[in-house]
């Protein structure tokens, strides 16, 4: 192999490299204890449940999964199998603020009259418009069952359950810059060039990969004199 394609190679690899370190998105998660204040058909009712919320990647999107891990308000009857649909908003704050809508499956066991209703995983899908930090906050519970409505409402401003390091499709601005893509070519100066424009990727001095573009050119240097 020339020394010509030697050195493009560890480029390439070098650049790959770095730029998948770039793209994964910094995540920090804590579960969130809310009081749930809820108007009730019967009156109000109020209940403190621990809220996890979770993310997957899911094409240029986020699919998000708002768990709860204490049942909140009651029924003073029994509700049947399927009986009780919920739903909430996620408030998303930061650097590109706004809400999602979560909803979840009906209950699949009955739920006995006055015991807390067990509410399953919410989950709905989160697509950012700004890139940056956000984070995501549990917001107003409802729940609908027997022809009635039930609003929660957390009192106690509860903190973020999530905080993401988001990039928008297309680059959308929000104060961060958008990752070199590994397709992108170097500029064609030269080889010493090209390692620089490496070892610079992002602020980042990768000073293995700029090493060993300089071992080659000085190889190649050594095997054409």
């Amino acid at each position: 192999m020339s020394y010509q394609k030697r050195t493009a190679l560890a480029l390439a690899s070098g650049l790959a490299g770095a730029a998948v370190l770039l793209a994964a998105p910094a995540a920090h998660a804590t579960v969130v204890d809310v009081n749930y204040q809820c108007k009730t058909p019967i009156g109000d009712k109020a209940a403190v449940s621990p809220i996890d919320i979770k993310s997957v990647r899911s094409g240029s999107g986020y699919k998000l999964t708002m768990s709860f891990q204490k049942g909140v308000s009651s029924s003073p009857v029994e509700l049947g199998k399927g009986a009780m649909n919920p739903s909430a908003v996620i408030k998303v704050g930061g650097a590109d603020p706004g809400q999602v809508q979560v909803s979840g499956p009906a209950n699949t066991a009955a739920i006995p009259a006055n015991s807390p209703i067990k509410i399953n995983d919410l989950t709905g899908t989160y697509t950012p418009k700004k890139s940056g930090k956000v984070d995501f906050t549990a917001g107003v519970l409802t729940i609908k069952a027997l022809g009635t409505t039930t609003t929660c409402t957390p009192s106690n401003s509860p903190g973020p359950s999530l905080t993401l390091d988001v990039k928008a499709a297309g680059g959308g601005s929000g104060g961060e810059q958008s990752a070199p893509d590994a397709g992108t070519s170097l500029p064609r100066t030269g080889p010493l060039d090209s390692a620089v424009a490496l070892a610079t990727l992002g602020g980042t001095v990768l000073l293995t990969g700029a090493a060993g573009v300089l071992w080659l050119t000085r190889r190649g240097q050594r095997a054409t004199g």
